[in-house]
């Protein structure tokens, strides 16, 4: 299961430059092409250069502190220790491999500063070959309490007319849905709040996408500037902009702490093409490994979804079971009851541990367990955590039999929020509970530790169908390179009421602009490992797609970016076991791609797919021939239009 080499390099490079005593440290990675350099010449700062090119210019690091001097400026390396390690390991969850390969070189500096307080940090610096990460460790202060992180210093700088894509939250409290919008570097300002993944081209040839990893005890991160002109200059340095603590302004604090504490990694997501970063592992190299004992009960899944975006929202018997029987219909695994199954939701009254009375969750529960399906519930975040409810209701749910938990309306990523997230995923495994958070920030790789943590939203997804024009073709082919590089990614597809664009309503029954064969890729393309599907029974059952559903895997033991640029289109493979599935989209332009079937295995193989029909987008055309690794096929995709194949080796 493991293979690991780990040893210790007694040559760090290092440069005593007298009478400065500026230190320079260069970490390389495996393959020797990217390089990353630290040195204290002019304050801490590192450099990150790929191939030749320089991905981020000297920028700097450290904090600032509430009641201290600024931390970073003035330090000397009293350690350095080197390391590598080569090891693979298989995720509980297989969001995108069935094995993953963790292999990196690491430095370790400890600092001290030259004066004053003599206050300590370490910094830990990793390089992949597809990838730099880095993260601190601080530690307590003389006088007892706590220290306070006013700001982090950790600076990107890159040049200023790099394209990047962009999701400016305007604030630190939101659900995180939004467009990332391209645009160039030198349109950053002091106002942008960034959210993560940010996406950079540098050139055709060079991507790098900004994220964190292992987020604990700490805040989420955002990209801005302090520079009121980055017009003026060819570079522009980003700089890190921490979540405030509830009360505090965002000059406020940001963290608390008493001892030895880490941050989470700063990642530097790097590819040739931007869907080689798509196919990383990156973010869960970075997270601890599985802390679980038992993991049987953990399976991923489709599921049904008895909701208010299909027109659905009564909250009755036959309703929920009309949605059992979809997903039975489909042989999906589960089914989630949504909102006010326990009747009104955020109120102080509110009781999750009680059923509404025009339903019977004994009768619910024997019905889908005749029918071969599990469910999950829909619960508000404040009805979760008022009084500790869910200390009480998560061992009730076990004794019900519930699969999993969807929390919604968090919009928070502060310290206090992201330690409630863990609290909840824990005591969530403690009762055998899968667990999809809603109204939710990004993803950080912690489903390797806790895979029961096994999806979440923080997407601009379907439901803004339902009463906006936001989900366009081209948002639908932006999501995988920017939001999706974080990893699962909850945006519940399946609207089966295609439109053309010019055709599109709000309202209900909700529409969706696309074609129906690019709402069947997005189930291939995006990753879920619990994919919801959104839209009532009868928009799928029995209609054009619906075999392509049936049955559809939501893990995958290999994955593979086979073409695409952001907001232009992507093609995707994905193998679950012995079939490959294959997923293509567009954007608002009527396209052809090539799909070469290279990726295959020597053999001969049945092709399946499913493609538009041009001007229909309700309708599809289904084709089976025979192919092999050497095969080359033409796809014609619709305006807004997608296609879809399933592959199988021939016995």
């Amino acid at each position: 299961m493991m293979n690991l080499k780990f040893y210790y390099l007694l040559g760090a490079v290092i440069s005593l430059a007298a009478p400065s005593f500026a230190q320079s440290y260069k970490l390389l990675s495996p393959d020797k092409k990217t390089v990353v350099e630290v040195n204290n010449k002019t304050g801490l700062q590192y450099t990150v250069t790929s191939n030749g090119l320089t991905i981020i210019y000297p920028s700097s690091l450290g904090f600032e502190l509430k009641d201290e001097p600024a931390m970073g400026a003035d330090m000397k390396v009293t350690n350095h220790v080197e390391h590598s390690v080569n090891q693979t390991w298989i995720p509980v969850v297989k969001a995108k491999h069935g094995t993953v390969v963790d292999h990196y070189n690491e430095l370790e500096l400890s600092l001290v500063e030259k004066s004053g307080q003599m206050r300590r940090m370490n910094v830990y610096f990793r390089v992949y070959d597809n990838g730099v990460a880095f993260r601190y460790q601080l530690f307590g202060a003389d006088k007892i309490g706590d220290r306070q992180i006013v700001r982090e210093l950790t600076g990107f700088n890159l040049p200023a007319k790099a394209k990047a894509w962009v999701a400016d939250y305007g604030s630190y409290t939101s659900s995180q849905e939004t467009e990332f919008r391209p645009r160039t570097l030198n349109h950053i300002t002091t106002k942008t709040i960034a959210g993560l993944p940010f996406l950079v081209e540098l050139d055709g040839s060079h991507y790098a996408a900004i994220t964190e990893a292992n987020i604990d005890n700490y805040p989420g991160f955002y990209i801005g500037t302090l520079k009121t002109d980055t017009n003026a200059t060819d570079k522009v340095e980003l700089v890190s902009k921490l979540s405030p603590l509830p009360g505090e302004a965002e000059d406020g604090v940001k963290a608390r702490f008493t001892n030895n504490q880490f941050t989470p990694w700063r990642v530097v997501m790097l590819g040739d093409a931007p869907g080689k970063l798509i196919e990383s592992e990156l973010i869960q190299n970075l997270n601890l490994p599985c802390a679980l004992k038992d993991v049987s009960w953990i399976k991923p899944g489709m599921s049904a979804w008895d909701n208010w975006w299909s027109g659905d929202v009564k909250v009755d018997m036959p309703t929920i079971k009309k949605y059992i029987d979809l997903a039975s219909a489909q042989h999906w695994p589960y089914m989630l009851i949504d909102w006010q199954w326990y009747g009104q939701f955020n109120k102080p009254e509110a009781d999750i541990t009680k059923v509404a009375p025009q339903l019977n969750m004994p009768g619910i529960l024997a019905y889908a367990k005749a029918k071969n399906v599990r469910c999950w519930l829909w619960l508000y975040s404040s009805d979760v955590n008022r009084n500790d409810n869910f200390e009480k209701a998560f061992p009730i749910y076990e004794q019900w039999g519930i699969a999993g938990i969807k929390i919604d309306f968090m919009d928070r990523d502060d310290q206090q929020m992201v330690n409630w997230y863990r609290r909840i995923i824990k005591t969530a495994a403690k009762y055998h509970l899968m667990v999809d958070f809603h109204g939710a920030f990004k993803p950080d790789g912690i489903i390797r530790t806790y895979p029961n943590m096994i999806t979440r939203e923080g997407v601009l997804g379907e439901e803004y169908s339902k009463f906006s024009t936001r989900i366009t073709a081209g948002h639908n082919t932006t999501l995988p390179f920017t939001r999706m590089l974080a990893g699962q990614m909850d945006y519940t597809p399946g609207g089966f009421l295609n439109v053309k664009k010019e055709e599109f309503r709000q309202g209900s029954p909700t529409q969706v602009m696309n074609s129906r064969c690019a709402e069947l890729a997005k189930f291939v393309i995006y990753e879920s490992p619990f994919t919801v599907y959104c839209d009532a029974p009868g928009h799928i059952l029995g209609k054009p797609g619906a075999d392509f559903l049936s049955n559809m895997p939501t893990v995958w033991d290999d994955t593979k970016v086979l073409g695409g640029y952001p907001g232009e289109y992507i093609i995707m493979a994905k193998r679950s076991g012995k079939y490959w599935y294959v997923g293509a989209m567009t954007n608002d332009a009527e396209r052809t791609v090539q799909l070469k079937l290279d990726f295959l295995p020597s053999g001969k193989y049945t092709l399946s797919s499913w493609a538009d029909v041009l001007s229909s987008p309700q309708s599809l055309t289904k084709f089976n021939r025979g192919v092999s690794a050497s095969s080359v096929i033409n796809i014609h995709l619709d305006t807004a239009g997608g296609w879809v194949a399933k592959i199988i080796a021939n016995d």
